[in-house]
Parts: C-alpha cells; structure tokens; sequence
C-alpha cells in the first residue's frame, strides 16, 4: 500500500480552493486503499520539509492552486528530495503559470491565441492600452482572480474613482476580449478527454462563477460542428506537448462563431498544469463524459507520478 501526502492549502490567493480540491482527493485515495495524510505549507519550509522526512511518503499528490504550489516552486522542492509528484514538473509548471511566456511558446508553434500586450499601471490608470473590448489578468494567477472586462460602450478610464486592484509595480497582461464561447479541453497523459463548454450565469466565467454553486451551466461534449470540435482537442493536447506538461492539464480556449459568414475562430487563453479538484471543477466532470471516475483520475495520478521534467 503506498502513502501519499496530500499537499494542500498553501499561501496563495487560491488556498481556499486548493482546500476543497485537497479534502476530495483525500477522500477518494483512502476509499481507494491508500495510506494517505494532508499537508500544508507556507512560507516557513521547515515543518513541510520535516513532515516528510518523518513520514516518508512514496508519493506527493500536489492539490496546491496558485503561486508557489503550481509554478514550479514546490516541484523543485520534492525533486530535490526525490519523492515523486503528481502533474507536470518544474519546468512545465512555471512556463504554464506564466501565461506570458507560455503564450510565446504557443505562437511559434502556430496555435491560435488573442492578440495583447503587457502594460504598466501608469499604461492602464491613461488607458493606454489595447482598443475595446478588452480583458486585464495577472501574468502569473489563476481561478480567474484579478481578471477585468472592459467592454467597447465603456467611456471611463480602468480604475476610475475605484482602487487600483494589482501591486504598482506589477506589469498585467492586456488582451483582446474575444466574443462568443468559452470552452476548455481536459487532456490525460497527452490525450484530450474531451471539450466542454462553460455557460455563466451571468458576466463572465470569474472566481464566483467557478465555485459557486450555479454559478454556470456545463455542456459536455460542447455542441460545436464534429470539425471545431476536434480542433478543440487538438490545440489542447497540441498545448500540452509544447509545454512539457505530464499528468492532467486543462487548456481554456475561447470560440468566437458570432460573425456570420465568417469560419469560426479559436484563441487559446491558458493551460492549467494543475487543474481543479473540488466538487465543481471541470477535469472531474470531462473525465466522466470520458468514462472515468474521480476515483479513476485520482489513483491513475498517483500510480504515475515522477520526480523532474
């Protein structure tokens, strides 16, 4: 029987998710017959790193969200001490999380993105930025926090008479909003398990939206024309490969079918190196349209985790 610690919590924006998709997966292992415990880490390495040398596990699955638990940071740490790891390794994780230079990556190899730029606060606070609509993000977050929609019948400039949102010496990532539907591809060990359209109930697919219950409406598979549907899959497996990923990824694409005599158009926006696990999440939901249980995923992450790239 292996013993896994479940890596959970930790000290980014997205610990309360990561919570949720740590406390799942500890329950799925142990029905599954696993020797399992939780673990948490912050700033202060030395109880994460004595907790595993007193417990030993064969098998570290990183339920982390967020900076330092999915950008490499913590990969290193269990390469270097030699315990295998679920999802991607340290170079995937922090080329995926940093969706500047994923993007870089992405567009030499010939995949559709949205056009941006990155901007300054002094850029964004004089509206310097890209002609509307567009979308301000964080160059390295996910779970849709600190993601802004600034639509074209908008006259004022970002932040106007409000609190600047990001830190003043953070540069943001300013992207064209692409209309239409947004879709998002799970891939299993380089395999796209299938698409999935995401319908909010209101505004856009934002942090309350994602974990809120009816916060949107899922199609799976997504009604699209059997030829989109399958460019879906590629250019997220395609995207898993670039990057290196291993495990499960997600990748988040835009489809924009609103001009009429116009072939519809696809911007790959990010892939997720380490993809929701709660009861709401969207990898869970794709692997059952595929025939999986969460139970499968979980346990198959397990029995194929690795230590490095």
């Amino acid at each position: 029987m292996k013993k896994v610690a479940v890596l959970m919590g930790g000290c980014s924006s997205e610990r309360k998710v990561s919570l949720s998709s740590g406390n799942n997966v500890l329950e799925a292992l142990k029905t599954a017959g696993y020797d399992v415990f939780p673990l948490d880490i912050s700033h202060d390495l030395k109880p994460f790193i004595y907790a595993l040398e007193k417990e030993k596990p064969d098998v570290v699955f990183n339920a982390l969200h967020g900076q330092y638990g999915e950008d490499g940071c913590v990969q290193g740490i269990l390469d270097l001490m030699g315990i295998p790891y679920t999802h991607s390794g340290r170079m995937a994780s922090a080329l995926a999380m940093n969706k500047v230079m994923a993007k870089k990556i992405f567009r030499m190899a010939g995949l559709p993105l949205a056009k941006e730029r990155i901007v300054s606060k002094q850029q964004i606070l004089n509206n310097d930025i890209l002609p509307r609509p567009f979308i301000l993000k964080p160059i390295c977050n996910g779970s849709s926090v600190g993601v802004f929609i600034f639509e074209a019948k908008e006259t004022e400039k970002p932040f106007e008479n409000v609190q600047y949102p990001y830190s003043d010496d953070e540069q943001i990532l300013a992207e064209e909003y692409i209309p239409g539907r947004e879709l998002t591809v799970a891939v299993m060990d380089g395999k796209p398990l299938g698409v999935l359209e995401i319908i909010p109930t209101k505004d856009f697919y934002n942090y309350k939206a994602k974990y809120s219950e009816g916060g949107s409406r899922h199609v799976i598979p997504a009604d699209l024309p059997a030829n989109d549907y399958a460019e879906a899959m590629r250019i997220a497996a395609e995207a898993h490969k670039l990057l290196g990923c291993r495990g499960i990824s997600r990748a988040d694409i835009r489809y924009d079918d609103t001009q009429p005599n116009t072939p519809p158009r696809f911007a790959l926006l990010e892939v997720n190196t380490q993809p929701g696990m709660t009861s709401l999440s969207l990898v869970p939901e794709i692997a059952r349209y595929a025939g999986y249980s969460y139970q499968d995923i979980v346990v198959w992450m397990v029995e194929n985790a690795r230590c490095g790239d």
